[in-house]
């Protein structure tokens, strides 16, 4: 509503004005501009900071590899032993082959050492290093003693990484499917228990010039949930010692698996059958001695069964010189399937002989 005019004054000379807020839409618009032109500011700025970090780690590397020779140990010159430190995280274990007494694992193995050519001074505390670096620095030469074949994994690229920090520490860590051997001793199979050991060290380093060390006393582990079709892991011990050579002696770590086997698939495939096999034998006592075809008959398919679950239950085991538990208790078997057909045959003589 119209304020009323101060007497006397004209409408006509009166100018209305908008003295209210500014339009919201140039408030709007002006806003995202500034907003824009501070977000495009910061991307530029942080641009041209990672090229600065780019360049500058660059120069370190080529400041760092100059002078470095990388057929020489890190301590070479120094008169004590270059300390290599070790750990495995294991992501699955298994199969474990009785036949070639091996067994297979597939884990991340990573070792650290210290090499104090490499250390250097900037703004980053750790470079992550491409694997091409591998062949310009030093790195220990460690291999499986009891190993008979290992690969890296290389899918999509090779499964390494190599990571130097300041003070020259260096990880290298890589993806690794090993397939170690395991000498078992079958005598309770199957139940029994194995100890599957896994033993690395220098393949040409003695003693005096590299060490092998455990990084903690917890350096094995295993990825939660990980389980074997055949086994359990009851327990695994590490340890390092000194390994005698004729080239010298050499430093060597030590882990062993202690696995117990799996009895359930044994009880269903052979210990039920053949007990069943061995009562259903008996059956021949209740068979009247003049029947002899139904008596001999089932005496012999006894026998044979039998021969069948014995062979089938020895195919992936390998030709040992000693009988296994299995071995003593398919011959109990056999002895009481046979002797019931003795039984019968003692029977049968004496009876006709009689008769006669």
């Amino acid at each position: 509503m119209r304020d009323e005019l101060p007497p006397g004054m004209p409408e006509k000379n009166l100018v209305f004005r908008n003295i209210g807020p500014k339009s919201p839409q140039r408030r709007s618009f002006n806003g995202s501009a500034e907003e824009e032109l501070a977000a495009f500011r910061k991307v530029k700025k942080r641009s041209a900071a990672d090229d600065m970090l780019s360049k500058n780690i660059t120069q370190i590397l080529e400041n760092l590899l100059k002078s470095y020779e990388n057929s020489q140990m890190p301590t070479h010159g120094q008169g004590i032993p270059t300390v290599v430190k070790t750990n495995i995280l294991i992501r699955s274990m298994g199969p474990v082959s009785e036949l070639d007494m091996d067994y297979s694992m597939d884990c991340y193995f990573r070792q650290y050492w210290r090499d104090k050519r490499l250390s250097f001074h900037g703004p980053i505390k750790s470079l992550s290093l491409s694997i091409k670096m591998l062949e310009r620095i030093w790195r220990p030469d460690t291999y499986f003693y009891n190993g008979k074949h290992s690969h890296v994994h290389t899918i999509t690229v090779p499964n390494k990484l190599l990571r130097l920090s300041q003070d020259g520490e260096i990880l290298y860590s890589m993806r690794l499917t090993i397939k170690a051997g395991c000498l078992m001793q079958l005598q309770s199979f199957p139940m029994d228990r194995q100890s599957c050991p896994l033993v690395l060290g220098s393949y040409a380093y003695s003693r005096q010039q590299l060490i092998y060390q455990w990084q903690t006393d917890d350096s094995v582990n295993f990825v939660p949930g990980l389980s074997l079709s055949q086994f359990d892991l009851i327990s695994f011990h590490q340890k390092n010692y000194t390994f005698a050579r004729r080239e010298g002696e050499f430093s060597v770590l030590h882990v062993s698996f202690n696995l117990q086997r799996h009895t359930g698939y044994f009880l269903i495939q052979v210990y039920v059958p053949c007990i069943l096999i061995v009562v259903l034998s008996w059956v021949s006592f209740w068979i009247h001695r003049e029947a002899t075809s139904d008596r001999v008959g089932l005496g012999i398919t006894t026998v044979l069964t039998l021969s069948t679950i014995s062979l089938d239950s020895r195919t992936d085991l390998p030709k040992v010189r000693y009988a296994t538990a299995l071995d003593w208790f398919l011959l109990m078997n056999f002895i009481y399937c046979i002797a019931t057909l003795l039984e019968f045959a003692g029977v049968h003589y004496f009876t006709k002989s009689h008769t006669c």
